[in-house]
């Protein structure tokens, strides 16, 4: 699942007539550096649910075989948006990702998979270190113990990617919720787990976040 509904208002005129995930670094769309992370997986089904402009990123995806799914008239926010995905995705734990972050490094999809242990975990996060965690601001989001176990606090950065179980998000009355709100049950039975990735990533929340992630990946080893 690719988050991509957002109105990418802090990208100013750069989102202005085309949604944020279509927004270049390095040449390519941010859509396509996070299709590219999922691609080499082999994922039976990919999904990006739409909201601001729909029809830019429709024909962009068209023949990717990413299936798109237009939310309105109000965005579903991340849990809202993944539960409305689950007909398509089916049952069993989904892959998500934000389509607005470039990573430099492993691919952090492919780590997630590899750590992941569905006997105890109900989500596991892939968290970045504050010193690789460019053009981000603000504290971090989460302490991951030597278990691996997440709780709430200023320690690693939520990267948006993780694997969850989607059963939960089943019990929520409202039709547009964050996936905090999941996490929290998570948090409350122990399940909650993170993984601290080891390369660079970058959040491009606004302009200044474009150049930041065209040199990181510059200077790439």
């Amino acid at each position: 699942m690719i988050f991509a509904a957002g109105f990418g208002t802090r990208m100013g005129a750069l989102t202005a007539e085309r949604p944020k995930p279509m927004v270049e670094v390095s040449g390519k769309p941010l859509i396509d550096h996070a299709i590219a992370l999922s691609a080499p997986l082999g994922l039976r089904k990919t999904v990006a649910n739409l909201h601001y402009l729909p029809h830019i990123l429709e024909a962009h995806l068209a023949g990717t075989g990413v299936t798109t799914l237009t939310e309105g008239p109000e965005i579903l926010e991340t849990g809202g948006g993944l539960r409305a995905a689950l007909p398509v995705l089916g049952k069993g734990p989904v892959f998500t990702l934000n389509s607005d972050a470039v990573w430099s490094g492993p691919n952090p999809l492919q780590a997630l998979a590899d750590a992941w242990d569905p006997a105890k975990m109900d989500a596991l996060l892939m968290c970045v270190p504050p010193a690789n965690a460019l053009g981000h601001k603000g504290q971090g989001d989460f302490v991951i113990s030597d278990s691996g176990q997440a709780k709430r606090g200023a320690g690693v950065v939520y990267s948006g990617a993780q694997i969850i179980k989607t059963e939960a998000l089943h019990n929520i009355p409202d039709a547009a919720f964050s996936l905090n709100v999941v996490w929290d049950k998570f948090l409350a039975r122990g399940s909650l787990y993170g993984l601290a990735y080891t390369g660079q990533w970058c959040d491009v929340g606004s302009p200044e976040g474009i150049t930041q992630a065209e040199t990181m990946l510059r200077n790439a080893v």
